[in-house]
């Protein structure tokens, strides 16, 4: 395992950044006849991804297919332009849409990634389009023992989404039998054989080292590099392009305090995962920063926007044009021996009794909504706010069977976490108001209001458990309605909520295939830009589960395709295709174009 950089070293292409932009790049290149090299700033690969729930949204998929289910390639078509709406890209869509299933077969034929089918629905499935299942797969559970003395390397997940450093499979009933550990003779059996496996490899290992999700898609990314002999240099910080004659021929390198230089003969890929942790550049972007409110982002510290910078260094360009930057997340904080970890609140909200409310004690949106979408809507609610917050209610029955964000269900006990000022606890909705900060006669007269409804399984006011996506995350023994329950019986018990993200969605400006543009729309020779640096073809929306990695992978393979093609003196991979992912100046004309 040889992680040094040498002083001097040539190859033929330079992938900045170990996530799953980066490593597709890589791997699809190098399967194509380039001689690859990979550098990560952290001291750990990974990126994003390995705290990711490792899902990849590729409607087509052979997986759906082989279970018959039913879909089509014009039924994606109109949902991403339902979805991304003026910023509907017909070349880049169009490219995703022949490319994805493609790409799946590629990776599962010729590497270790493999994948399991979803049950996920799209999280508008009542859209124009959308579908209730089959366009989400979820990388298969990985034993990283396999990448040997790199294992490591592997950046571990995310602390606050682990149990004592176990991580859970992202599904419904894996999740059950945790639930259900005190209540059922199999769920306990199931329970104490998982930890029983996983403390045996605490003990040996010092992590976990059966993954899952995102985990086990960078670890399976990662070995399949490792297989192919591309190699992944941590701890190798880029300083800078090296530009020449209007070329990109290199990258200039720091690691270990000593420099490096890498000529790269054909070219530079930037996946340095957006620019998440950019505070300069967020204040531009966010509204509830420029508002002085806070931003929390549980994604790797080291996504400081180092690849647009880079772009930007030799003419390239990075749009901030999406009402909605990132992909949100509403996040709460941790406190531990560092501070505080940051919890995304990925499945709390849709139980039966848990509703979220902000300072003023009102609700402001259909809880039970994708994590995006009540992202959008809680810096929209609090525009006249000083701060953008919200805060999850419920009462003793619901944090009892449930949890309410990183507070396990019972027997897990609360004292700590109330102690130290996670779970703020009132023995009535008055008091609770008063501990949280909250308007408390306005909270009392929302949690009446609600209960009217809930208590027949009804929320007429936002609508939960309309959908199947609101569904599918919920209670399914929950009647009548899996996501709506009264809040009835104190003590009640609150956590506060910020905004944070999954990545951003504005990036680079690229071509179709990569390349990244200027301010005139020209390619600039030999740079490219893959990941969550590219600009998203999403728009700034969040159509279903795993859209930002399946376009990720997607267009990673088509980016490694089309150098590879060019290299062997091909025109490369859709070489008629060469408009920017996003062109504000050209977006109307691309809508017309399907």
């Amino acid at each position: 395992m040889n992680t040094t950089l040498p002083q001097q070293l040539e190859c033929d292409l330079v992938v900045v950044g170990a996530g799953a932009g980066g490593l597709s790049t890589a791997i699809t290149a190098k399967k194509k006849g380039l001689n690859v090299i990979v550098l990560e700033k952290d001291q750990v690969f990974g990126g994003t991804t390995a705290f990711s729930g490792g899902v990849l949204w590729i409607p087509g998929n052979h997986h759906a297919k082989q279970k018959c289910i039913q879909d089509s390639r014009e039924a994606a078509l109109t949902y991403l332009k339902h979805e991304t709406k003026s910023f509907f890209n017909a070349d880049a869509v169009n490219a995703f849409l022949d490319y994805g299933p493609e790409m799946l077969k590629f990776f599962e034929k010729n590497t270790s990634v493999k994948f399991i089918p979803t049950l996920y629905p799209d999280y508008h499935p009542d859209a124009p389009g959308g579908v209730d299942i089959g366009r989400s797969v979820l990388a298969a559970p990985y034993d990283i023992r396999g990448l040997g003395d790199n294992m490591q390397r592997l950046r571990p997940p995310l602390k606050t989404i682990t149990f004592i450093g176990m991580m859970f499979n992202s599904s419904n009933a894996d999740l059950k039998h945790f639930f259900n550990a005190t209540k059922s003779f199999t769920s306990f059996i199931y329970v104490a054989k998982r930890l029983a496996i996983h403390l045996k490899e605490l003990a040996r290992y010092g992590r976990g080292t059966n993954v899952t999700i995102g985990n086990a898609l960078a670890a399976r990314l990662a070995k399949s590099a490792f297989d192919l002999d591309i190699p992944i240099y941590t701890n190798a910080s880029v300083q800078g392009l090296v530009f020449d004659d209007g070329k990109v021929t290199g990258v200039k390198v720091g690691q270990q305090q000593q420099n490096c230089q890498i000529k790269a003969k054909h070219g530079v890929v930037l996946a340095c995962g957006g620019f998440s942790h950019d505070l300069e550049r967020l204040k531009q972007a966010y509204p509830h920063l420029k508002r002085g409110g806070e931003h929390i982002s549980p994604v790797p510290k080291t996504n400081t926007g180092d690849g647009c910078r880079s772009a930007e260094s030799v003419g390239g360009i990075v749009d901030l044009q999406y009402a909605d930057t990132s992909a949100w997340m509403p996040v709460s904080k941790v406190p531990d021996a560092e501070g505080y970890g940051v919890f995304p609140h990925l499945l709390d909200r849709y139980k039966p009794g848990i509703i979220g409310v902000l300072k003023n004690g009102k609700r402001f949106t259909n809880e039970s909504n994708s994590y995006h979408d009540v992202g959008a809507d809680l810096f929209r609610a609090c525009k006249n706010f000083d701060e953008t917050a919200m805060w999850l209610i419920c009462d003793q029955k619901t944090i009892s069977k449930y949890g309410l964000g990183y507070a396990k269900p019972a027997p897990m006990p609360l004292s700590s976490l109330i102690k130290k000022g996670y779970l703020i606890k009132g023995n009535s909705l008055e008091e609770l108001a008063q501990h949280a900060g909250i308007d408390g006669k306005t909270l009392v007269k929302t949690v009446q209001h609600y209960n009217i409804g809930a208590i027949k399984g009804e929320d007429p006011e936002f609508h939960r458990g309309s959908t199947t996506f609101n569904r599918y995350l919920a209670d399914p023994e929950h009647k009548p309605n899996p996501c709506v329950a009264p809040i009835e019986q104190g003590p009640f018990y609150a956590v506060k909520v910020f905004m944070g993200d999954l990545g951003t969605f504005d990036g680079i400006r690229t071509a179709v295939t990569g390349e990244v543009l200027d301010q005139a729309n020209q390619k600039i020779t030999d740079l490219y830009a893959v990941g969550n640096d590219r600009a998203s073809i999403m728009g700034g929306n969040y159509p279903g589960a795993g859209i930002t990695l399946g376009p990720i992978m997607t267009f990673g393979y088509i980016t490694g395709s089309h150098i590879a093609d060019l290299a062997k003196g091909g025109q490369g991979l859709l070489c008629s295709q060469s408009q920017p992912v996003v062109n504000q100046q050209s977006t109307e004309e691309m809508r017309h174009v399907s």
